[in-house]
């Protein structure tokens, strides 16, 4: 992050940095301890959902969509690339651009007419941007960017610059199993540099594997609620929204 890219781009007053908490794939865990404990706080999240989870917690669901929370798109299938070897109906690597944009379609028309909402950003299953192989091998980054406001990537280096990231393929950072401790030496990292950055979690709980610490996450609801501390905390859709329209000035 440079003085270049924050002389052209200014957060609301009294602003310094950006965060938002995601959270994939619709754990039962994220409506049964992550929403309310984001609801205790008045915090937003944005959940980025695989439809098999939801239609068994759909009231639930409709419940976070009424008190504010965002709903994203995951894709219908969640592809991965082949290593993963979990993928619901073919690797990335079996995919074409034209199969991935109609996974991604078809997730967004079964949210639509489900909970009755029209998604706006996407998160990239296993945080991969491709297709195919070899020579053969496509980013499939313009076809999100044809669909979404905001793309999110998972286990990125570093937050994004909001004066020049690209907001259909912006860094996630992971913060599954990650103490407070570290999550605020990361807030604070971006804050000095004027950033925005996207957590990435699973599961809410008590920790380890692919679990967000419960008190961690609270930990945070409370650091960014100190006005001082110069942090805006919401949704990957209102940060993405107010970055875009101020780019273009609107």
């Amino acid at each position: 992050m440079t003085s270049e890219s924050t002389a052209t781009f200014s957060w609301p007053d009294g602003i310094q940095c950006a965060v938002s908490v995601s959270f994939d794939d619709a754990r039962h865990s994220q409506v049964d301890r992550g929403i309310p404990l984001l609801n205790e706080h008045g915090v937003k999240g944005t959940f980025y959902v695989s439809w098999q989870m939801v239609e068994d917690r759909l009231d639930d669901w409709a419940a976070a969509i009424e008190t504010g929370h965002e709903i994203g798109n995951h894709t219908m299938r969640h592809p991965c690339g082949a290593n993963f070897g979990f993928s619901i109906d073919g690797c990335l690597e079996q995919y074409t651009l034209e199969k991935m944009d109609e996974d991604i379609r078809e997730a967004t028309d079964i949210i639509q007419r489900e909970l009755n909402i029209t998604p706006t950003t996407f998160a990239y299953p296993c945080g991969q941007k491709y297709v195919g192989v070899g020579e053969d091998c496509r980013s499939y980054v313009p076809v999100v960017a044809r669909h979404f406001l905001v793309g999110r990537g998972f286990r990125d280096e570093i937050f994004n610059n909001p004066g020049v990231c690209d907001l259909a393929q912006i860094n996630g950072t992971d913060f599954d199993n990650t103490p407070f401790e570290t999550i605020k030496s990361l807030v604070d990292w971006a804050r000095k540099c004027g950033g925005w950055i996207a957590f990435a979690g699973h599961e809410v709980g008590d920790g380890g594997g692919q679990v967000v610490i419960a008190d961690a996450l609270a930990e945070l609801c409370r650091y960014a609620a100190d006005e001082t501390n110069g942090i805006w905390l919401d949704t990957v859709n209102a940060v993405g929204r107010y970055i875009a329209e101020a780019r273009n000035g609107t």
